[in-house]
């Protein structure tokens, strides 16, 4: 037998460390799978607490609910001829609260007087009578009148049809009235329905609830499952003076090891891994997306300010532009690369450089200040060739990340072609007036010349009496005079057809459109020898309805006759037909309707407008005449609205007749407007001179 191999001392000393370690590994792994087992034991304990806890807030809850309900019956009184009243009110209760299974009204002597059973279940004094039951019924009765107050019975087992069973209790409720014998309302409550209604489905599928005595004794259960009988609570429930002993047994059991330990920490580990890699990958990929992002923004960015027609001009707190877009470099005729880095751009005509500059500086002033300088303003820019071209620039402050300003974004807009479309249209405004003058002027040629035919007809008839006067002179001593008084007639007729002709030529000819401060009078003045011409043709009468004193407006005199005289036109031509002439009034008013506003009407006797009419009567072209252009309102509302007034229309409230109204703005110190005094001129046509 050989002898054994010496071992040296080194080599026990490190299987020693190498046991030690293999012991300190498997008791920090024991204690970790006993901590486990603990931890998921605890868990689920307090989970069965914490359910066991809810059920009984719920069961007191739901007794609380169950005695307000009960509490309201004992507002109604059978024996007052309430009788129908209450089994409504009961019947009503019994629908909404399923644990209630009967109600009773009892007496003074505590039998019953009136009772109504619950429609969820069959009557449960079937297989025994009520008065087999009465001894629970009567204590909590006994005791309720002695304290005064609701109290329960001891719960007691009835039988219910099918064999079937209900471990229920009696609540007694006392009804007292001053002077009055008591008597009782009784509700009869089953433990089972009550701990059901209290238990929700998710909780009916995680453990079995019951109500135990203190023997253990089951007298009610409610649950989707079996208790596994590891996770016990019991708890004591006061639902207003009953006093339950709930238990919740959980249908989980002990904690397994396997799937608790390794699953867990397999899972737990390959979960950590996936969440961490999907972190990973998820900023990774926002991080993409917001490189992306930034990329078509910036694109975006160049695409649109190289593709607007409005220029955009950046500078910084001193002056220097930092960024110009194509739209502007296009407007002024220079490159980025001339303008970039220049305080006193190219683009500032000389002579308004040091004005500029200021400018700029009076900006920063305000906006220190805290004042909004965000105002659009027009200036002078000047492009590379020389041409001075106006400009409307709107500026605002140009704030960085961290909200503080670095300078200045302009959005600079050349007006140049709009001033020229403005120009135009001035033109053609003047034209087109022009133009209506003349046409108006041309309708009244006929006009013109029945009005010219009295004077040059009395002109006539004139010199030939004092041709006739002079044959005589040397048979008749007073022919000098009476040739003296026909030449006199002869120098009024012709003073009268040349002011009837200086008033036509001074209203096609006058083209001053500056505004001026007018009295109104004048204004009417100016067109009365022109609106007389037509009213003698048709016979109409002219009245004019001024104040005194005499309001004064500010505004285009020429303009505002031409309004007038195609107002009263209107007005006259209306009242054409078969109307009488006494009954064919033309009427010219004034008033001063506020201190800043003056009112002048026109008004007639005809027909007034259809509403068919009324809708298009504004509408350029539009005209009910044959002759007529369609343009004779349209004129009048643009003009109007020029002056900053309204043109509308109205039907006379004092007869039949239409009044159209405009309104222009009061002179600076406008006189208040006094009792107006009617002045009527009856040119009746046909008067002779």
């Amino acid at each position: 037998m050989s002898p054994l191999p010496l071992i040296r001392p080194w080599n026990w000393r490190r299987a020693l460390l190498w046991a030690a370690l293999t012991v300190l590994l498997l008791v920090a792994q024991t204690l970790l799978v006993a901590l486990t087992l603990r931890y998921e034991a605890a868990r689920g304990q307090e989970r069965v607490d914490q359910v066991a806890v809810e059920v009984a807030a719920r069961l007191k809850q739901i007794t609380d609910r169950d005695l307000q309900g009960l509490q309201g019956l004992l507002w109604d009184d059978p024996q007052l001829d309430q009788g129908p009243r209450w089994a409504q009110d009961a019947s009503l209760l019994l629908r909404r609260t399923r644990p209630i299974l009967r109600l009773e009204y009892r007496n003074a002597q505590r039998l019953v007087a009136r009772s109504t059973d619950s429609p969820y279940v069959s009557p449960i004094y079937l297989q025994a009578s009520r008065e087999e039951m009465e001894i629970e019924t009567q204590l909590a009765c006994a005791a309720a009148l002695r304290q005064g107050s609701q109290q329960f019975s001891r719960s007691y087992f009835i039988v219910l049809a099918g064999g079937e069973g209900l471990e229920v209790v009696d609540l007694c409720l006392p009804q007292l009235h001053t002077g009055q014998p008591p008597n009782f309302v009784v509700a009869t409550l089953a433990l089972r329905y009550l701990l059901e209604e209290a238990v929700a489905e998710d909780l009916a599928r995680e453990a079995e609830f019951s109500f135990v005595e203190s023997d253990g004794t089951r007298l009610a259960r409610a649950g989707l499952t079996r208790g596994a009988g590891f996770y016990l609570a019991e708890r004591l429930v006061d639902v207003s003076g009953l006093t339950l002993q709930l238990k919740v047994d959980s249908a989980a059991g002990q904690p397994k090891l396997i799937p608790n330990l390794t699953t867990a920490l397999v899972l737990g580990l390959s979960l950590a891994l996936f969440v961490l890699v999907y972190l990973l990958a998820r900023d990774g990929r926002r991080r993409a997306f917001a490189e992306h992002a930034l990329a078509e923004a910036l694109a975006f960015r160049h695409a649109m300010e190289n593709s607007l027609v409005t220029g955009l001009r950046a500078r910084d707190m001193a002056g220097t532009i930092t960024y110009v877009n194509p739209a502007f470099c296009s407007m002024v005729g220079f490159k980025a690369e001339e303008l970039l880095g220049q305080a006193a751009p190219p683009y500032w005509p000389p002579e308004f450089v040091d004005s500029y500059r200021r400018r700029h500086m009076s900006r920063s002033a305000r906006w220190n200040a805290g004042e909004d300088p965000r105002q659009g303003f027009e200036t002078v820019f000047m492009r590379a060739g020389g041409e001075r071209f106006p400009v409307l620039i709107f500026e605002a402050p140009l704030l960085d990340a961290q909200g503080q300003q670095t300078g200045w974004m302009s959005a600079v807009l050349d007006v140049s072609d709009q001033r020229r479309v403005e120009e135009l249209s001035r033109q053609q405004q003047d034209r087109l007036q022009a133009t209506a003058r003349l046409a108006t002027v041309g309708e009244m040629a006929s006009l013109l010349s029945h009005e010219l035919n009295q004077p040059l007809a009395a002109i006539a008839s004139y010199s030939a009496a004092s041709l006739n006067l002079l044959k005589l002179e040397a048979a008749d001593p007073e022919t000098p005079e009476l040739v003296r008084q026909a030449i006199t007639r002869i120098a009024e007729q012709a003073e009268r057809a040349g002011r009837v002709i200086k008033s036509v030529h001074d209203f096609v000819r006058r083209r001053d459109q500056s505004r001026e401060t007018i009295a109104v009078d004048q204004l009417i003045d100016a067109v009365l020898p022109l609106v007389r011409l037509q009213a003698r043709k048709s016979g109409t009468r002219i009245e004019l309805d001024l104040p005194q004193p005499m309001p004064r407006v500010r505004c285009d005199r020429t303009m505002v006759e031409q309004v007038l005289l195609n107002l009263t036109r209107n007005a006259i031509q209306a009242m054409d037909g078969d109307m009488p002439l006494d009954a064919r009034v033309l009427t010219l008013r004034a008033r001063q309707t506020a201190a800043s506003w003056v009112s002048i009407a026109v008004l007639d006797r005809g027909p007034g407008i259809s509403p068919e009419v009324a809708k298009q009567l504004y509408t350029p072209f539009f005209t009910t005449r044959a002759e007529g252009m369609g343009l004779g309102l349209s004129l009048c509302r643009t003009v109007i609205e020029q002056h900053g007034g309204a043109l509308d229309f109205f039907s006379r409230e004092d007869g039949p007749g239409t009044e159209f109204r405009f309104t222009l703005a009061a002179a600076a110190s406008p006189a208040k407007p006094e009792a107006a005094q009617r002045l009527s001129t009856d040119d009746v046509a046909g008067e002779s001179t």
